[in-house]
Parts: structure tokens; C-alpha cells; sequence
């Protein structure tokens, strides 16, 4: 019997914290003893280790993973309605994003294979009007970094890496978010690295963009009641950067357990599904262990009618999203295809390894 009365939950946030409770309760006091609540001591210590921790010289703590995508988009001052390249098959988030920031997202089909924008597709959807690559590190493993930087500087291309899903992941030992000049992230509860509510943040070497996105957060300010931008409030909460600062520590581990899970994965589970392939180069973190069937429904209730609890990453496309008709236009098929397909098995921290073993023999026994 499994720990959840034979329920195998796809996520369990109580149970993936309960390790990290005796040191959210000291940060929680300490934050209480101070008093200070906004932009102090523990937001500092956080950018301060997870810049370290990415080997990026600069982080910016911010309130969500969609603040840090925008900021890092507002922070170059593209011309309004600049083209963003951007994977057609990504969270709204990131399509979102760039919206709100007034510019043009230009959709590029994955690669079938890696689920990651399709580096050979890039340099056709590139005009006079195309400012930037907005790269999305899906599912936990790193986009084709060195085709994808080459592009970008051959055409003189800002390169902002999403990096939401993807806290750890390298590509040839360099971590995500170092490739251009701004890397965010989010830090969702549900995150390899998460928070106990919405956070996120900002990584970058440059630091003039360091210095911008820092006022850019707080209304504009580098200076209190003067404000040097047009900027909004979007800071790191103080309390959820000490939980940040307990979990930091422990984020290879959280990984190296999730790699193992996937392994399990990866050698029990049939042939008659498609499986998600390490690319060479890379360390893939694995938020997401996804497979692929054209019974996915089905696959989907038989699964849940046996306890076990799976997610859709993603059920619709971006591009068929109602509120995007008149934004997104184009067909894009290997997206389309993605999404009717895809299905999540159970990969957290809070997952045993008897479990993922029970998950893979039930997802056999479907296809007996």
C-alpha cells in the first residue's frame, strides 16, 4: 500500500514539504521577529544565492513567472509591435507575455521529438521586425542552445530564456537562463524550486539590465518617491524568499530524484507510448515527465479509475486558445498534434519510486 490509501496523487504539495517544514517554521519566526516584510534582508540573500547557484552575476527577486517574463521584455525597450519569436506549443504564459508588453508573438512549430522550439525552423520566420527569441525550456529539458545563439547573433537577436520549468537544467554544463541576457523564472509551488504561493525571478550578467529591472519592479524607482521608469510593483515577497532560501539547498537533490523517477520511466514503460528523449548535452530536471498516445483520453480514465492521477500539459494549443483567435493566427499542426496527445505521469519530489514502478505497470497493462 502506498502512502495515500492507494491514490497516487500527480501532485501532493503537503507531503513534497513536509521535509522542509522545521525550516520554514524557524524562517517563519525570524520573518515575524523582524518586521520588515517587503524587500529586505531574505530577498537579498535569495538573489544573492540563486544567482550564485546559476552562475549568472545578478538576480532579480519579482511577484510571478509572468512579471519576470514581461519585465525582461520591457526592460530592452523594443519598438512597439516588435516581432517575438516564441514555440507554438508553450504555456499562454509565455505567449502572454509578450502581448502585455505591447509586441507581436510569432509562433514556431517544436520539435516532435524534444518538444522544444525547433532550432532549424528558426531563421525563416525572422524580419526586419523580429527583435528577439523568447526560448522556453519545456518540460525540464534545455533548449538547442548553441544553434538557437548562433541564429540570434547572426541576426543581432536579444535571447530571453524561459525558464519555469527548468530550475537546474543545463545544456553542456551551462545553466538555462545564462544563454542571453535574461533568463526568468517562475517559482509556482509545483516548480522543481518552489515557493509556498506565486514568486519569481530574473537572472542576468549585464548590469545595466540588473540595475533597470530592480527600479523596473519597484514603480520605477532606484530611489525611494523617485521614479526614474514607468514601472510597476512586482517584488519577491520577503517571507516566500526565506522558503525559497530553505529549498535552495536541496534543489539537486529534488532534481536527482525527479531523474530518477523518469528512469523508472524510461525502462519499464512500453514501447507503444512515446517517451521523452534526453538530448546528449543536456541535464534534463524533468517538471514534467510527459508521454505520448493517440489513446491519451482513454489512457487518461483507465489510469484514474486505478488510483493514479495524471495531468495534460497542455489540453489546447495556444493558437485554438478562445481569447487568442484574433492574435494567433497560422496553422500549427505539430502543436496541435502535441497537445491531443500528451500526458503527464506522476514525477514530484513527494512521488516514490514504488509508485512511479506501479504507474509504469498499470500504463503497460493498458495496451495488453
Amino acid at each position: 500500500m502506498n502512502p495515500t490509501n492507494n491514490i497516487i496523487p500527480y501532485e501532493n504539495l503537503s507531503r513534497l514539504n513536509k521535509a522542509f517544514e522545521p525550516l520554514f517554521q524557524k524562517s517563519f519566526e525570524r520573518f515575524l521577529a523582524k518586521g520588515w516584510y517587503i524587500l529586505g534582508e531574505e530577498v537579498a540573500r535569495f538573489e544573492e544565492n540563486f544567482a550564485a547557484y546559476t552562475n549568472a552575476k545578478y538576480c532579480i527577486g519579482v511577484a510571478n513567472g509572468l512579471d519576470a517574463l514581461e519585465l525582461g521584455l520591457r526592460v530592452f525597450d523594443f519598438p512597439e509591435k516588435s516581432e517575438i519569436i516564441v514555440p507554438s506549443n508553450t504555456y499562454i504564459a509565455t505567449i502572454l507575455a509578450i502581448i502585455n508588453m505591447g509586441h507581436i508573438p510569432v509562433l514556431v512549430e517544436p520539435n516532435l521529438i524534444t518538444y522544444n522550439l525547433d532550432e532549424q525552423r528558426l531563421e525563416q520566420h525572422i524580419t526586419p521586425k523580429t527583435k528577439a527569441i523568447m526560448v522556453v525550456h519545456l518540460y525540464g529539458q534545455a533548449a538547442r542552445m548553441d544553434v538557437i545563439s548562433a541564429v540570434a547573433d547572426k541576426h543581432g537577436l536579444e535571447i530571453i530564456e524561459d525558464c519555469a520549468q527548468a530550475h537546474g537544467a543545463t545544456f553542456n554544463g551551462q545553466h538555462v537562463g545564462t544563454f542571453g541576457k535574461i533568463g526568468a523564472f517562475s517559482f509556482y509551488p509545483t516548480k522543481n524550486l518552489g515557493a509556498l504561493a506565486d514568486a519569481g525571478a530574473i537572472i542576468t550578467s549585464d548590469e545595466t539590465l540588473a540595475i533597470k529591472l530592480k527600479a523596473l519592479r519597484n514603480y520605477g524607482s532606484e530611489k525611494k518617491y523617485y521614479n526614474r521608469y514607468i514601472g510597476r510593483n512586482s517584488r519577491l515577497d520577503e517571507l516566500q524568499a526565506a522558503f525559497l532560501n530553505d529549498k535552495l539547498p536541496y534543489l539537486n537533490s529534488i532534481n536527482e530524484h525527479k531523474r530518477a523517477l523518469a528512469d523508472i520511466y524510461h525502462k519499464m514503460l512500453t514501447d507503444k507510448v512515446v517517451k521523452p528523449v534526453e538530448q546528449p548535452g543536456n541535464y534534463h530536471v524533468y517538471h514534467i515527465y510527459n508521454i505520448r498516445t493517440p489513446q491519451r483520453d482513454a489512457l487518461k480514465q483507465y489510469l484514474l479509475d486505478k488510483g493514479i492521477h495524471t495531468e495534460i500539459h497542455y489540453p489546447v494549443a495556444p493558437h485554438l486558445q478562445e481569447g487568442y483567435q484574433e492574435v494567433l493566427t497560422g496553422t500549427y499542426p505539430l502543436s496541435e498534434e502535441i497537445h491531443a496527445t500528451t500526458l503527464s505521469l506522476p514525477v514530484s519530489y513527494a512521488t516514490t519510486i514504488a509508485e512511479a514502478e506501479t504507474v509504469a505497470k498499470a500504463v503497460n497493462a493498458f495496451f495488453l
